[in-house]
């Protein structure tokens, strides 16, 4: 069921990364990036934090990383430090990237309301925030020397605010939006910062800039899925009740196997399947899938005239980008639907206890850190909170303590866990052409990811 609702998201995520490669867009981006400012560390917040920061918002599964790394090393710079670099700026909008995956999706399986649910969000996003005051700093400092960092804090500050702030405030009212909008608001501040040299020291003259028409154009399956979530999100324009719709359009009884409803919104529900009270429905034009990334696929195809062969290059690399993350998700779904069973004695009840026992109240301090080690082994954030919600949730059931902000610790962990992960890290290394350096650079990454766990602990007590 669960596997349902999510893979077309990531898949279809993905699938436009591979349409802009494929197409020439992400040339054009590339060169309007690299004509905004000659200035190293204004290049490395541009691209490395505040793109990164969209492009997470947007896709998600590791596609920032693999989009800002090789930009990054075509301006000049190391591969190794900017793998370091990317993996570690790639953490704050880590809970809200893949239009949220991981809070929507990765908690959807405690069956939470929807209020608990965004008052998870919004102290998650409280937590990253003050994280992303310091961490950014220590991903500066892989790439290039503190007095360089120094002469252009001001800068640095002022990025890195055009994102936290906007990411902030839209979590307080939606789990989907911060990280895609902070990210593009963050962008679009940063680039304008630079090309007006505020807070910057002063450096040699910058490239060619693209025209702003085909940048427009290039820049469409982000600028364009931005629109078309705000659209069809917003209650007050009508779009979401049309795409909500439960008024029936036809149904169809399925013998044992249940009953058949389809609505005229297109959602797909079958209730008493075997006879049992279980149900499963699939809201096929409102859930982050079909519409905006499908959609804005097959627009931009159209828009920058691809041809048959380049559509099969698309779909092809996507399938082959997206396999081992699938494979990661239905395997979770299944350690966790397992680890739930049992009712009174289920696992997570079970561990939940004895960690409850154990650390009791204190367990806010290291709460972040589980989360992190489920990211460090699956590689997602969202299937670390398919793992470890369940348990995170039970420990502050039976320790007493606020659920809504361990479920918090638990998804920032998560995000803080990506630093770390064995698969991001692989695949860093794997595009920018980096061989045998895994371990050196996960020695590296640990650091600031234990940092961001104290971090997370001291700003959840504050906010308990």
């Amino acid at each position: 069921k669960r596997s349902i609702h999510v893979l077309p998201g990531p898949v279809n995520s993905v699938c436009y990364r591979q349409t802009m490669e494929h197409t020439g867009a992400m040339d054009t981006v590339r060169a309007w990036l690299n004509s905004i400012s000659p200035n190293p560390v204004a290049q490395l917040m541009i691209i490395g934090w505040a793109f990164a920061f969209m492009i997470e918002g947007a896709s998600g599964f590791g596609t920032p990383a693999a989009l800002a790394a090789p930009i990054l090393i075509g301006l000049g710079f190391s591969a190794v430090p900017v793998a370091i670099l990317a993996l570690v700026m790639n953490s704050v909008p880590v809970t809200f990237g893949a239009v949220g995956t991981p809070t929507w999706f990765g908690l959807g399986q405690l069956n939470l309301p929807p209020e608990q649910l965004l008052e998870i969000g919004a102290k998650s996003a409280l937590i990253h925030g003050a994280a992303g005051l310091i961490i950014p700093l220590i991903a500066l400092s892989f790439v290039v020397k503190w007095s360089e960092i120094r002469a252009n804090i001001v800068f640095v500050y002022l990025s890195i605010l055009s994102c936290l702030v906007p990411y902030v405030a839209i979590a307080h009212f939606n789990y989907e939006f911060p990280s895609l909008v902070g990210g593009m608001i963050g962008l679009v501040v940063s680039a304008f910062l630079a090309k007006k040299n505020i807070g910057l020291a002063p450096l040699a003259e910058r490239a060619e800039v693209p025209a702003v028409r085909g940048l427009t154009k290039a820049l469409f399956p982000i600028w364009g899925t931005v629109v078309v979530l705000i659209l069809t999100r917003i209650p007050e324009l009508g779009l979401k009740t049309l795409l909500t719709t439960s008024t029936p359009l036809l149904s169809a009884d399925l013998g044992t196997l249940g009953e058949f409803n389809l609505t005229k919104s297109l959602i797909i529900q079958l209730n008493d399947i075997f006879g049992t009270e279980a149900s499963w429905n699939f809201a096929t034009l409102y859930i982050p899938a079909f519409i905006p990334f499908f959609l804005i696929s097959g627009i931009a195809f159209a828009l920058f005239g691809a041809s048959t062969g380049t559509v099969r290059a698309v779909w092809s690399e996507t399938y082959g980008r997206m396999i081992r993350p699938i494979q990661a998700l239905l395997g979770a779904l299944v350690m966790v639907s397992l680890m739930r069973a049992g009712g009174e004695q289920a696992l997570v009840i079970v561990i939940g206890q004895y960690f409850a026992e154990g650390f009791g109240a204190s367990w806010t301090y290291v709460a972040s850190y589980l989360g992190a080690i489920g990211a460090f082994f699956s590689g997602s954030n969202t299937v670390s909170n398919l793992i470890f919600a369940g348990i995170q949730q039970s420990i502050a059931e039976s320790a007493g303590l606020d659920v809504t902000l361990i479920l918090a610790m638990q998804s920032v962990g998560g995000a803080m866990g990506n630093m770390v992960c064995i698969n991001n890290v692989v695949a860093v290394c794997s595009i920018v052409g980096i061989l045998n350096k895994e371990g050196y650079i996960i020695t590296r990454t640990v650091v600031p990811m234990l940092l961001y766990g104290v971090i997370a602990a001291v700003v959840g007590v504050l906010i308990t």
